[in-house]
C-alpha cells in the first residue's frame, strides 16, 4: 500500500470517526414507545442532556401562605381591579410572587409609583393587569392544552421582564433588490426554522394570522385543491419550531407513515392543535392590543427600564408568544411542575373590563 493511499485512508477514517461521534449519542439513552410497533414512534431522551437542562427549568420555592386578613384586597387598597376579591394578605403574597417572577432586579417599582401605589402612571401596571387576565384565560379556557398543570407568570418570564423566547414579525429588510426581492422569505438561515431554507418567519401566518396549516390537499385536482407549495413550506417551518420548542422529533405527534392521518397520531397532536389556537388568541387578544403602551415606552418604565432591550421588534410590533415562550426546549413547561397549585390566587383574577387608568 502506497504512502499516499495510507494518508487518504487515514483522513477518511478520521472523517468517519467525526461523523459517528457528532451524529450519534453515546448510550445509555431512554426510549419510550408512543405508537404502534414497527412505526418507529418513539421518544428518545438522553439523561445527560436532561440533567444539564434542569437548572433552566427550576421552579422557585413558593412564598409561604399568609394567615387570612379577613378583608378583601379591594377594601384595603385602592384601584385593585382584577384581584379585588382576594383576601388582602393573599393579594400581598401574590404581589411578592409576581415581583420575583417578572422583575426581581427592578423590584416593586417596576410597576408602581412608590409614592402612590394606587396610581396607574407606570404603564407596566396596566400591562400586568392584562397579563393576569391572560393567565386566567389560559388556565380556565385552555385546559385542553395546559391540563390541570396550568401556568403562572413565571412559566414565561422566569425572572425576566421580557421572556427569553419571544418573536415579532420580521420585515426581512435583507432582501429588497434585484432578483432576490421575491425570495418569499427563504434562504435567510433563520434559527426559527433550524437554519434551513424554509421561510424565515413561520409565526406570523399561524400564530398571529389564521392561515391553513397544511402540506397536502384533501381533494385531488382539478377539484379546487387549496394546498399550495408555499403553504407547505410555511407549515414545515412551523413544525421545525415545534420540534425545537419541545425538544422532541416528529414522532412526538405524528406517525411518519402518514403525517396527515389523525387516527394514527399520538394524543400530543391534539394537544398541539389546541396550543396553536391558544397562542394565536394570546397574541391577538392580549399582546397586540397593548402595542400603544409598548410603543410609547419602548425600553420599559423610565425609572426601571432597560435601554439594551426594546419592547418592540424590528417591524415596530410588540414581542409575542410562541411555543418556546413556555416550553424552552422541554416537552412540558418547567418539566411539568404544577406551579399553579402553589398559587391558587391566580384563579381569582377577574376577567371583566378594566377601568380607565387613574393617576
Amino acid at each position: 500500500m502506497s504512502f499516499t493511499l495510507k494518508i487518504v485512508l487515514a483522513v477518511l477514517g478520521a472523517l468517519g470517526v467525526i461523523v459517528v461521534v457528532t451524529s450519534f449519542e453515546r448510550p445509555p439513552v431512554n426510549v419510550v414507545q408512543v405508537g404502534q410497533r414497527g412505526t418507529a414512534m418513539e421518544l428518545v431522551t438522553n439523561p445527560r442532556t436532561v440533567a444539564a437542562q434542569l437548572p433552566r427549568h427550576a421552579v422557585p420555592e413558593p412564598t409561604p401562605p399568609l394567615d387570612a386578613a379577613g378583608q378583601k384586597a379591594s377594601e384595603v387598597y385602592e384601584n385593585v381591579q382584577v384581584l379585588g376579591d382576594l383576601d388582602a394578605n393573599a393579594f400581598t403574597r401574590l404581589m411578592i410572587g409576581i415581583t420575583a417572577w417578572v422583575s426581581p432586579e427592578q423590584g416593586c417599582n417596576y410597576c408602581h409609583n412608590p409614592e402612590n401605589l394606587a396610581s396607574d402612571e407606570v404603564y407596566t401596571k396596566v400591562v400586568t393587569r392584562r397579563m393576569l387576565q391572560m393567565t386566567k384565560t389560559i388556565n380556565a379556557s385552555w385546559q385542553a392544552h395546559v391540563g390541570q398543570t396550568g401556568v403562572t407568570c413565571y412559566t414565561c418570564h422566569r425572572g425576566k421582564p421580557i421572556p427569553e423566547a419571544v418573536w415579532s414579525t420580521d420585515p426581512d429588510p435583507r432582501r429588497t433588490r434585484g432578483i432576490v426581492a421575491s425570495a418569499a422569505g427563504q434562504n435567510i438561515a433563520s434559527p426559527a426554522v433550524g437554519l434551513s431554507s424554509l421561510p424565515h418567519d413561520p409565526f406570523t401566518p399561524f400564530l398571529l394570522r389564521d392561515e391553513p396549516i397544511r402540506v397536502t390537499g384533501t381533494r385531488p385536482l382539478p377539484h379546487g385543491n387549496p394546498a399550495t407549495i408555499m403553504g407547505a413550506e410555511w407549515t414545515y417551518g412551523l413544525m421545525f419550531h415545534f420540534s425545537a420548542a419541545t425538544g422532541q422529533n416528529c414522532t412526538f405527534c405524528h406517525n411518519t407513515q402518514n403525517f396527515g392521518k389523525w387516527e394514527s397520531s399520538t394524543p400530543q397532536r391534539v394537544t398541539a392543535w389546541h396550543g396553536i389556537r391558544m397562542v394565536r388568541e394570546l397574541n391577538t387578544s392580549y399582546v397586540e392590543p397593548l402595542r400603544p403602551l409598548w410603543a410609547a415606552n419602548p425600553h420599559g418604565p423610565p425609572e426601571r427600564g432597560d435601554a439594551t432591550q426594546s419592547r418592540l421588534g424590528p417591524g415596530g410590533d410588540p414581542w409575542k408568544v410562541n411555543c418556546s415562550t413556555c416550553h424552552l426546549g422541554a416537552s412540558k413547561p418547567l418539566l411539568g411542575r404544577p406551579m399553579l397549585a402553589d398559587y391558587p390566587e391566580l384563579n381569582a383574577v377577574t376577567l371583566g373590563p378594566l377601568r380607565s387608568a387613574s393617576r
